[in-house]
């Protein structure tokens, strides 16, 4: 698929997640995969109102996540992020929101490193069919050097598809396309809400 169809795909994904308001405050980036051999992807802009739609919304990148060519924006904060990601996986898109229901759940459920889900429907859109399916989304620790975020992160990435918390800072998930990836966001971002939903209810899933 050509860079231009790949910037297009990405802009779509980014406009509805954007309608969501799943970026307050510029906050959150995107990337998906433009080729394999050698490694390249476009990533987010460092800094953009994702609520709006410009020809500098994302960057080419390498493998290391650095600028290919001559470029007038720079790499998104947690580019490294997606480094991670296109370099153990196959998947072809990866994305990083932060909003206040994975910020919460990542706090409640930090002292034992993980939030477990289980017994709800949604939990099918992640490709978990058996009735006892367990979901589980490892936790880590919000470091503000980004490579160590990066360090900390990649130990977690097992497979071309998959998420991660990061306390008090927001998600990162990954699929094998970039409309696998936007399901398994909105079915974790789904399961979150339910959760903290039947807490302010009184009741513990």
């Amino acid at each position: 698929m050509s860079l231009t169809a790949r910037w297009l795909e990405l802009a779509e994904i980014k406009d509805e997640l954007a309608a969501r308001d799943w970026f307050p405050g510029t906050s959150g980036n995107l990337a998906i995969r433009v080729s394999d051999d050698p490694l390249e992807f476009l990533v987010t802009a460092s800094g953009r109102d994702k609520r709006k739609r410009t020809p500098d919304d994302f960057v080419h990148v390498d493998a290391g996540g650095r600028l290919i060519g001559e470029q007038t924006g720079k790499p998104s904060a947690e580019t490294l992020l997606h480094v991670e990601v296109f370099n153990r996986t196959d998947a072809t898109c990866s994305l990083h929101v932060h909003t206040v229901d994975n910020n919460v759940i990542s706090e409640l459920h930090a002292a034992t490193g993980e939030v477990v889900f289980t017994g709800q429907e949604i939990i099918k859109a992640l490709g978990f069919w058996d009735e006892d399916a367990v979901v589980r989304v490892p936790i880590i620790e919000n470091h503000a050097d980004i490579p160590t975020l990066a360090a900390a992160f990649a130990p977690h990435i097992h497979a071309n598809a998959g998420a991660v918390l990061i306390r008090n800072h927001g998600i990162t998930v990954w699929g094998e396309t970039p409309a696998a990836a936007k399901r398994y966001l909105e079915a974790y971002e789904f399961l979150f809400s339910y959760t903290l939903k039947l807490r302010a209810l009184g009741v513990h899933s």
